[in-house]
């Protein structure tokens, strides 16, 4: 999720000067915005050679390490914000990996592609899986390893005692709070421990 108008919404929800956790960080813009834009300071956490090269080439602090590992190496509360954007769908202990994501920091913010937009569900009525700008892929080669909805995170939120500080949907770069799970390619959540 690299483009300019999804990276500015998302960097709306950050307050200036934090410190920030960006787990799965992937080539560091969104955190290389928020140094250049909002004075915020902090790491990404990114697995992949060639991202955590790109993370260095803007000057971004980049650790690199696995995620399915946990997060045992962040004390609590360490960062204002702890961002997963576009991770969770590829964690193999997403649960876990949310709780830690607000222990870690006082707000944590979580964007994934939506599966329940109208399109994906066309798709499927179609007896075909979605292949979007969000979801690129196909069946047989995606790095998601689960799909989620609107819907169904915020019922994970509630389960986990998750106080949810904002919900939205992001399309084309622009937020969605009329029907987000059915009009909206990506969810988006801000949270914090209740």
């Amino acid at each position: 999720m690299s483009d300019a108008l999804t990276i500015q919404a998302i960097a709306r929800l950050v307050p200036q000067g934090a410190r920030v956790l960006d787990l799965g960080c992937g080539d560091g813009a969104l955190l290389a915005h928020l140094q250049q834009h909002k004075g915020c300071t902090g790491y990404g956490v990114e697995l992949d050679d060639a991202n955590v090269h790109a993370c260095v080439q803007r000057g971004v602090n980049v650790l690199q390490l696995n995620l399915d590992e946990g997060l045992s190496l962040f004390a609590d509360q360490s960062f204002d914000v702890v961002l997963q954007i576009d991770t969770l769908q590829h964690l193999r202990n997403a649960e876990t990996m949310l709780q830690e994501t607000v222990r870690v920091g006082r707000v944590g913010i979580v964007a994934f592609p939506n599966f329940a937009h109208w399109f994906n569900r066309l798709s499927v009525l179609q007896g075909r899986m979605p292949v979007t700008k969000r979801l690129p892929y196909q069946w047989y080669d995606t790095p998601n390893i689960r799909v989620g909805t609107f819907a169904d995170f915020g019922d994970l939120a509630r389960k986990n005692h998750l106080q949810v500080v904002d919900a939205f949907g992001l399309q084309r770069g622009q937020e969605v709070r009329t029907l987000p799970n059915l009009m909206a390619g990506t969810a988006v959540y801000k949270l914090q421990r209740s």
